[in-house]
């Protein structure tokens, strides 16, 4: 199953070939703290409310009436998150970006998670594995919409796409995390900024990032292959096939989501988080400069219609800070 956020208010459902607004449902936030508070699954809440009309999500999709599938009321109340080196690969592509000869410190990590990261048990939340690189992306005001732009901060060194998988999840009334499901996601860095400095990551992070169109309800598909673009003027001037899916991964998704939620900060009641699970696939790798303009497409069959994000550059602001 499923499911798309409409930016006017209402939920689509796509299953078993077709798509159907859902009945007397306005967001996907509202269909989840429903089944959260019935105790039911997302799954039988949604068949609860019933088929509505027949709609088109390519058509509304290509008029930018779909949005990212999941928000929080208060944009303060979603956390985007991220972690890294966690995908079979990602080591060597970050030490090619660092042009690094020896062992460096994200080859270190990548190790820890290839030798701690699937703990036997673990793949269930079983056993504790060893705990991965983690970011802070942002709040809800940074989560884009597909079809919406990507905006690189004018002081940017660079704005470069990251091809991902996405959990997504609400947090009960107790605190319990619950998962909704999966999405695609560019998590937008700037690669530069951090081949610098790899201390400099955490400032590199600091991006919007867009997730969707489609939320896929369930669990997540052991071997994901999907394909990253960049498009200028309507041609592609780069694309690579992506691998996601654990069995592509030095982690299970329980240890990533395990090491994310076990801080308190984290399990708060009614907050949204978007986090996520990291890539081995850049174009910057490959020696790519982005430029304004530019369109991002990320797809996999598995998630439906694709991810596309033009790169845009913001205005120069001032940052100065005044004494009260």
């Amino acid at each position: 199953m499923h499911l798309i956020q409409l930016k006017d208010g209402g939920v689509i459902c796509r299953r078993d070939g077709t798509a159907h607004r859902v009945l007397g449902a306005q967001t996907v936030y509202a269909l989840a703290m429903e089944a959260i508070g019935a105790g039911r699954s997302l799954a039988e809440v949604v068949t609860a409310h019933g088929d509505g009309p027949a709609e088109d999500p390519a058509a509304l999709l290509a008029a930018g009436k779909i949005d990212t599938p999941l928000r929080h009321p208060d944009p303060a109340h979603l956390h985007l998150t991220g972690t890294g080196l966690t995908h079979l690969g990602s080591a060597s592509a970050r030490d090619a970006m660092h042009g690094a000869t020896e062992l460096t410190d994200s080859m270190k990590m990548f190790k820890m998670g290839i030798e701690g990261g699937k703990p036997a048990g673990g793949e269930v939340g079983g056993a504790e594995g060893v705990q991965p690189e983690w970011f802070y992306k942002g709040n809800g005001d940074g989560l884009v919409a597909p079809g919406a732009a990507l905006t690189s901060p004018s002081f940017a060194k660079d704005g470069g796409e990251e091809p991902e998988i996405a959990g997504l999840y609400i947090i009960g009334p107790d605190g319990t995390p619950w998962r909704l499901g999966f999405a695609l996601a560019n998590e937008f860095s700037d690669h530069v900024t951090e081949k610098g400095n790899y201390l400099w990551l955490a400032h590199s992070k600091l991006r919007p990032a867009s997730v969707g169109p489609e939320l896929l309800a369930g669990p997540l598909p052991q071997d994901i292959r999907g394909t990253s673009r960049i498009r200028r003027g309507g041609e592609v001037i780069w694309e690579k096939p992506f691998l996601s899916g654990e069995a592509n991964m030095s982690h299970w998704i329980a240890n990533l989501e395990h090491h994310h939620f076990k801080y308190d900060l984290f399990r708060r009641p009614g907050d949204v988080h978007i986090h996520m699970f990291g890539t081995a696939t850049l174009s910057f790798a490959d020696g790519v400069k982005t430029e304004p303009g530019d369109a991002f497409e990320i797809s996999a069959p598995e998630f439906g219609l694709p991810l596309v994000n033009p790169l845009a550059v913001a205005p120069a602001r001032p940052a100065t800070v005044r004494a009260l």
